[in-house]
């Protein structure tokens, strides 16, 4: 009974890893557009000004979240 436990264990851990290796091949070379950069964009080579972009929209996008009003829920 331990062997077939045991065995299922491997399997699941093999599945895992594959899937993850699989992930992670595919964020190892990004794809680069040859097209030009949309207007509101950062050159490719600016990885600060990206990074404050992104920072920017993160920041704008929580903001906008936490004007949102939740449900109110009865908890009686």
């Amino acid at each position: 009974m331990r062997v077939i436990g045991l065995i299922g264990l491997v399997l699941a851990l093999a599945i895992v890893g594959l899937l993850v290796k699989k992930q992670l091949g595919g964020m190892a070379a990004p794809a680069l557009s040859t097209g030009p950069a949309p207007a509101g964009s950062a050159p490719a080579g600016d990885a600060r000004a990206q990074s404050q972009q992104v920072q920017q929209q993160f920041k704008q996008s929580l903001d906008a979240a936490m004007q949102q009003r939740r449900p109110a829920t009865d908890d009686n």
